[in-house]
């Protein structure tokens, strides 16, 4: 990343929380179409979470992990962290992290979920604003700072 470490800003809890919800309808207008066609509208209303059926599992839990992964390595975001300007950086260099760094952050979602998302909510209070998967993979996640450069005025201020 060729920004000076001053020209940015730690990513906090709500827009990261915005950046997701984009993120998760981007999927599920892919994947919800697929899973009903293929096992019906009571895929929606069934009982439990368990898994339907190998088509399922790959659409509910491989797909999303390799795309959102190839985001990663492609352009450091997914689809909702380019929307809020964010880019997911290596926490100790500000470089472009490590695909070992982007599977790791991935893998960690599962423990920062538990119990209760209490990993993700810990971005609101952490200082650099990082959940228990940036800590578990080393990595932060930032935007330009200042990002409206020019002040708003009505009248003739």
């Amino acid at each position: 990343m060729n920004v000076n470490e001053h020209e940015l800003e730690y990513v906090g809890f709500w827009v990261r929380v915005g950046a997701l919800l984009i993120d998760h309808l981007l999927l599920m207008t892919i994947i919800a179409p697929i899973v009903t066609i293929y096992y019906g509208k009571s895929y929606w209303v069934s009982a439990g979470f368990g898994v339907q059926g190998p088509l399922d599992f790959i659409l509910s839990h491989v797909f999303p992990a390799v795309v959102i992964v190839a985001f990663w390595t492609w352009k450091q975001a997914t689809p909702g962290k380019m929307a809020v300007s964010a880019k997911i950086v290596d926490a100790r260099t500000g470089n472009v992290p490590s695909m070992k760094q982007y599977i790791g952050r991935y893998l960690a979602y599962c423990i920062a979920m538990l119990p209760i998302f209490v990993g993700i909510i810990w971005v609101a209070f952490d200082q650099r604003k990082q959940g228990w998967h940036d800590k578990l993979a080393g990595t932060v996640v930032v935007r330009p700072a200042n990002r409206y450069p020019q002040k708003v005025t009505f009248g003739g201020s």
